[in-house]
C-alpha cells in the first residue's frame, strides 16, 4: 500500500467509533503485563505437571524463540504487504499494517492491541496444541516471548538509535523499509530471513540519510 506522502506528525482513524478506536491502540507494557503471566505459568506447568526436563523445555523454548523470527518475516512479507485489487481486502491490510507505513511514528499503534492480540494467540495455541500437543506448552512461551522482544525492537527502532553497534544494520534495514521500498526489508527482530531469501538492502551500497532517520524516530 503506497503512500504520496508519509505523515511524520498525528495517527490514522480507523473507526468512526471512538470505543473502538481506542481498542486499536495499547502501549508495551500493557502486553508484557498481559503475556509474562501466560509465560511463566506454561513453563511451571511443563515441567511440574508434564514433567519435562529442563533440557527439554530449553530446547522447546529457545527453538520456538528461533521459529518466531521466521513467523513474523512471512506475516510480515505476504500478510501485512499483501496487494490485492480488493476494497475490503484493502481496508483489513491498512487496519492491520498499512496506517503504521502511513503514521510511522504513532506510538501507540506499534504493538497489536490486547483484544486481537489475545483472540490471535489463543488460535495459534490451539494449532500449535494439534500439531505438537503438550509439547506446545514449552513450545508457546518462547513464541510469545519472541513476539515480545520483535514488538519491543520495533518500539525502539522508531524511539531510539541503536543502543549498540552491531544493532545498527537491523535499524537501518526498517528504516530503509519505511522510507525506500516497503518491498524488501521484511525482519524487524532480525534480518537473517532476508538475507536467506534476498529481500534485505545491500547496506553496504546504502547512504544513510541522517534527516529521514531523524524524521522516523519519535523524539
Amino acid at each position: 500500500m503506497k503512500f504520496e506522502k508519509i505523515k511524520n506528525k498525528g495517527q490514522a482513524r480507523l473507526f468512526e467509533s471512538r470505543y473502538l478506536e481506542i481498542l486499536t491502540k495499547t502501549h508495551p507494557l500493557v502486553i508484557w503485563g498481559m503475556y509474562i503471566p501466560i509465560i511463566a505459568y506454561m513453563l511451571y506447568y511443563s515441567g511440574a505437571r508434564l514433567d519435562f526436563s529442563v533440557s527439554r523445555i530449553l530446547l522447546t523454548f529457545f527453538g520456538a524463540m528461533f521459529f518466531w523470527t521466521f513467523f513474523e518475516y512471512l506475516m510480515h512479507r505476504f500478510a501485512f504487504h499483501f496487494v490485492s485489487e480488493n476494497p475490503r481486502m484493502q481496508r483489513i491490510i491498512y487496519v492491520m499494517h498499512g496506517n503504521h507505513h502511513e503514521y510511522p511514528r504513532d506510538r501507540e499503534r506499534l504493538f497489536m492491541p490486547p483484544v486481537p492480540s489475545l483472540i490471535l494467540a489463543s488460535a495459534l495455541f490451539f494449532i500449535f496444541y494439534l500439531i505438537m500437543r503438550e509439547n506446545a506448552f514449552a513450545f508457546f512461551p518462547g513464541f510469545l516471548l519472541g513476539y515480545l522482544i520483535y514488538g519491543s525492537m520495533h518500539y525502539a527502532i522508531h524511539a531510539w538509535n541503536p543502543p549498540f553497534k552491531w544493532m545498527k544494520p537491523v535499524w537501518r534495514n526498517h528504516h530503509l523499509h519505511h522510507y525506500k521500498s516497503d518491498e524488501k526489508g521484511f525482519g524487524v527482530s532480525s534480518s537473517i530471513w532476508d538475507y536467506v531469501f534476498g529481500t534485505g538492502f545491500d547496506l553496504k551500497n546504502e547512504k544513510e540519510d541522517k534527516e529521514k532517520v531523524k524524521a522516523l524516530q519519535f523524539k
